[in-house]
């Protein structure tokens, strides 16, 4: 008794304990035998991902994919026979697809989101624990993209003029992170002008870049590894900056087309 009441008990008592998360189910493909044996390591050494099948070409991709249904397809770029752009949209058809490869011509990158990519890690430019995150929210519709791609992307969008007056530098392939600030860093040289013309800080013209490639808010925040909120404030001010109410006119104004 407690305050003359009879004790309530406690309807969760006799509950069994939620079972843990199964972990997300991957397909890895790569005909570098070497670069499949260390994501394989990686990924089935972990409690919450696990290798279902290796391939190491478009074709085998295909098939294991077919057979196990897994929740991520890891896809290069350049193989043998069937190469990864062209088994892309047959998979992708099947289960979402991270393209993971040392490729990251412009062309290749376009190409690959247009076909049905879901993100697009360069190697050499993300860490083990983004590769991870990466990972497990494609499978929630995150897309996830290292600064290579995230440049390709924004080269779609921009008029030819802005493309042959700030040229993108290639970032190099032995970086072993990928942060804001090397996103930035990389992005420089093509916002220069943008950034003095609009007062737009370092972080807001990377932003900005992003929401002229078409990128929503929660994509812009897994690229730049921050929250939603963060990234509506920071819009904010670029809208304010830009003298904008909407992103289609912030964009036409960002690439002077407005």
């Amino acid at each position: 008794m407690r305050g003359g009441h009879p004790m309530q008990a406690n309807p969760f008592e006799d509950l069994p304990p939620a079972a843990p998360a199964a972990p997300l189910r991957i397909v890895v493909a790569d005909d570098n035998p070497v670069v499949r044996a260390g994501l394989t390591a990686l990924l089935a050494g972990r409690a919450d991902t696990t290798v279902v099948a290796e391939a190491a070409d478009g074709r085998e991709a295909y098939e294991a994919t077919l057979e196990h249904r897994p929740d991520v397809v890891l896809l290069d770029v350049r193989m043998p026979g069937v190469d990864g752009l062209a088994a892309l949209p047959h998979l992708a058809r099947l289960a979402p697809v991270m393209m993971l490869t040392y490729s990251h011509e412009t062309q290749t990158v376009q190409e690959a989101v247009r076909l049905g990519a879901g993100g697009y890690l360069v190697h050499g430019e993300f860490t083990v624990d983004q590769l991870i995150t990466a990972v497990r929210d494609i499978t929630r519709g995150r897309p996830h993209f290292t600064p290579a791609a995230v440049g390709a992307l924004i080269a779609q969008l921009r008029p030819q003029s802005h493309a042959t007056a700030h040229t993108t530098p290639q970032l190099p392939v032995n970086s072993l992170t990928v942060s804001p600030q090397n996103l930035s860093q990389s992005q420089s040289d093509m916002g220069q002008s943008e950034r003095s013309r609009f007062q737009l800080s370092t972080r807001e013209a990377e932003i900005m870049d992003l929401i002229a490639s078409g990128l929503n808010n929660q994509q812009i925040a897994a690229v730049c590894f921050i929250s939603e909120k963060t990234v509506k404030n920071h819009i904010n001010r670029i809208f304010a900056k830009l003298h904008s109410t909407s992103r289609a006119q912030a964009t036409a104004k960002w690439l002077g087309v407005g």
